[in-house]
């Protein structure tokens, strides 16, 4: 059990530091300790002028995230992109790299606007989508068909697919493809 001490300090103080302990933690013990490592992990004393130390520590901030970012770039390029290569290989994609087809500029001072972003597909693959597409929309008219409702004289209706059993294992069978 910890031991509790007493300090004086003004009424209006006070009621700041309770108002502040509210939102930040659940003890004035915890509040008072949190704001303690702030200062001393930061380096900072209260007396002491924000403006400088503010600035050294966002420049500080800066080079660490400039960092992170260039190592999580080193990542991206030595393995994700090669592991990416040989799943897509594996699968039987195409392995030529195309060169994108919009290249992203970097306007200064210009509000940043959504653009839309055009993706290619190749024409057969995009056919044979095409294709399936209809298949699936046939294949759920059908399905949409062949519910019933039954109207229930005790609780809720209720709907019935009126489907056989080889119907029901093929769509099965087409949805797992």
């Amino acid at each position: 059990m910890d031991d509790f001490k007493t300090v004086r300090l003004k009424k209006k103080t006070l009621i700041r530091f309770k108002r502040f302990s509210k939102k930040v933690s659940k003890s004035y013990s915890e509040t008072m300790e949190l704001v303690i490592d702030f200062f001393e992990w930061h380096g900072f004393l209260p007396s002491d002028r924000f403006e400088k130390s503010i600035i050294q520590e966002i420049a500080k901030n800066r080079k660490r995230t400039e960092a992170s970012i260039a190592i999580i770039k080193d990542i991206e390029k030595s393995q994700t992109k090669p592991t990416n290569a040989m799943l897509s290989a594996l699968f039987g994609e195409s392995l030529v790299q195309e060169e994108p087809l919009l290249v992203e500029r970097k306007f200064k001072d210009t509000p940043r606007e959504k653009k839309q972003v055009e993706t290619t597909v190749p024409k057969i693959r995009y056919e044979n989508l095409e294709w399936k597409m209809d298949s699936v929309k046939n294949d759920f008219s059908y399905v949409l068909d062949n519910v019933k409702v039954v109207k229930s004289s005790f609780g809720k209706n209720y709907l019935r697919l009126e489907l056989n059993e080889e119907e029901l294992v093929k769509f099965r069978r087409i949805l797992r493809k």
